[in-house]
């Protein structure tokens, strides 16, 4: 499983979502889209113009994607299997 989280340097939210996933072992690459246009298209592209962070895309091992706008910890829970 892939986790992607979109996030931007100053998003307390963004914060606040890595570091839950941090607390839980749970590993995922963040892509800054403040720092690179680049990651900001991608990003717009993945989310369908949705343009607030965080957004996450995690894609599962048979290559289906979910994909989660904010810090939705109840959606996270769901889809990562992770029990409170």
């Amino acid at each position: 499983m892939q986790i992607i989280i979109y996030s931007t340097t100053t998003c307390p939210y963004c914060n606040n979502l890595k570091e839950y996933l941090q607390s839980k072992s749970i590993a995922f690459t963040e892509k800054l889209i403040d720092q690179d246009k680049a990651i900001s298209e991608e990003m717009e592209k993945e989310s369908g113009g949705f343009k607030g962070v965080p957004f996450v895309v995690i894609t599962k091992e048979d290559g289906a994607k979910e994909t989660i706008i904010g810090f939705n910890k109840g959606k996270i829970n769901s889809i990562l299997g992770i029990q409170e």
